[in-house]
């Protein structure tokens, strides 16, 4: 409206269908994943790509939400999980890389269904 101030974002949002009422009409699979450079334990540096992929259709027959949505959610639960059952354990504030990446990786495929997969990087840092 005219002297009135909007916001872009507000003007986009307004514009774009409910997140919510999408899930249902999506196919395909999402992936997330992350690329860790560092040294393997010989000493020599080592590259890694650790990922995940998600199935729209599975994750709402299962969940009723979307795989992106799915995949975000199930990292905190998983991590809660080991913190109490204690298979994590530490003291002080710690991230995630604080902990061994076995038992959440373990977790993730035999309680929760999802494999992940791990690609090795031939290039060299």
């Amino acid at each position: 409206m005219k002297g009135h101030q909007v916001s872009p974002r507000d003007v986009v949002a307004a514009a774009l269908p409910d997140p919510l009422t999408l899930g249902e009409k999506m196919t395909g699979k999402t992936c997330a994943g992350t690329w860790v450079t560092g040294k393997g334990l010989d000493g020599h540096p080592r590259q890694v790509y650790l990922y995940h992929v998600t199935d729209n259709e599975w994750s709402m027959s299962e969940y009723g939400t979307q795989a992106v949505t799915w995949q975000t959610a199930m990292n905190p639960v998983i991590a809660l999980e080991l913190l109490a059952t204690g298979s994590w354990q530490g003291v002080g504030v710690l991230g995630p890389e604080a902990f061994d990446a076995v038992p959440y990786l373990d977790l993730m495929e035999q309680g929760y269904g999802q494999k992940f997969g791990l690609r090795e990087e031939t290039a060299r840092m």
